[in-house]
């Protein structure tokens, strides 16, 4: 496995070594000492999640606050994403900034995400499932979020806004400026 860091400190691009032959493919998706080894992170994954959705669905942008917060192992399992991770650890040079990345069932890249980012993704092929692995459990009274859309961050999401769906939740997220953290 390839792992390499972003420009965002913390958060890694992971590419898997992937044996085909006329059979198929065979890879190892996680390797706890592997990870912890090429990241520096001593992360204990304790849920893991899987999504489905269609093509322009925004999920996004999603953390959660305090002694809830979580880091995130993102993959593709079908289809294409548009993932998208925000950096907002304050006092951090790389604040508001966003780092993203296509994941897709033929790249079988995932992007380590750490705690203190926002996280998500818009479905770029005709559906998606996505899956991911958490080092901390869900805990709604500590949800975050912001709008997809802030001009400050200027999210390039690839599709046009008419063609994007977004969850009446998701829709009136607050602004970074805005945004509780």
């Amino acid at each position: 496995m390839t792992v390499s860091e972003t420009y965002l400190k913390g958060c890694f691009l992971l590419e898997p070594k992937i044996f085909e032959d006329d059979r198929g493919y065979f890879m190892e998706s996680y390797n706890a000492k592997t990870f912890g080894s090429s990241t520096g992170s001593d992360v204990h994954f304790v849920q893991d999640n899987q999504s489905f959705s269609n093509r322009g669905v925004i999920r996004a942008l999603h953390y959660q606050l305090g002694i809830h917060a979580q880091s995130k192992l993102v993959r593709v399992i079908k289809g294409t994403v548009l993932d998208v991770a925000v950096d907002l650890r304050k006092g951090s040079s790389t604040f508001g900034e966003h780092f993203s990345v296509e994941l897709s069932e033929e790249n079988k890249k995932q992007l380590f995400i750490p705690k203190g980012f926002a996280h998500g993704f818009v479905v770029l092929s005709e559906t998606a499932e996505f899956f991911y692995k958490c080092d901390n459990y869900y805990n709604k009274a500590s949800e975050g979020g912001i709008i997809y859309n802030d001009p400050m961050l200027n999210i390039d999401w690839k599709l046009p806004k008419e063609k994007l769906t977004i969850s009446e939740k998701d829709a009136i997220l607050p602004n970074l400026e805005n945004a509780r953290l």
